[in-house]
């Protein structure tokens, strides 16, 4: 393909740096000859105007507790948020599959080769995966474990936490 132009919808409010990451992700696109405009979205409204709406957009998933959950929730054909509008045979048979193994290892084998369809086949990229870092003071006290799939312990430290006088 020559002359690929696209616009690239985002907003700060996704995830802090958002937008420069747009705007490094266009330097590179560049050398490959595609034409990236970065389109500043306004952060109110971006998840019913935006996404789901417009071809090409930003997001942050949070983790999920395991594979199943996340593809069918964003990979299979008909799932309400498969942003990509992704249509795979092989996976989606793959996942009906998966659902009733019981035998982990075969069950991991599917996971594996329905991640190696999205990595090959998908329209989803992924630019990174986060790492979770949290902080506290000596006096901020949790129980003995913490939740890695969203910010503030799986956003339940109100719940979880406590302050030690």
């Amino acid at each position: 393909m020559e002359n690929v132009s696209v616009s690239l919808s985002a907003t700060d409010s996704i995830m802090s740096g958002a937008l420069d990451m747009c705007a490094l992700y266009r330097e590179q696109a560049a050398k490959a000859g595609i034409d990236i405009k970065v389109v500043r979205e306004p952060a109110d409204g971006y998840w019913s105007n935006v996404w789901l709406a417009k071809p090409f957009v930003v997001v942050s998933w949070g983790a999920r507790p395991t594979p199943d959950v996340m593809f069918s929730l964003a990979y299979k054909e008909d799932a309400a948020w498969n942003e990509s509008r992704w249509r795979n045979p092989r996976f989606n048979e793959l996942l009906l599959l998966a659902k009733k193994e019981l035998d982990e290892a075969k069950r991991a084998d599917m996971y594996k080769e329905m991640q190696m369809l999205c990595r090959d086949d998908g329209g989803t990229i992924v630019p990174f995966f986060r790492n979770r870092l949290a902080g506290r003071r000596a006096n901020v006290k949790h129980g003995p474990d913490i939740a890695g799939n969203w910010e503030l312990d799986g956003a339940r430290c109100y719940q979880r936490w406590w302050f030690e006088s």
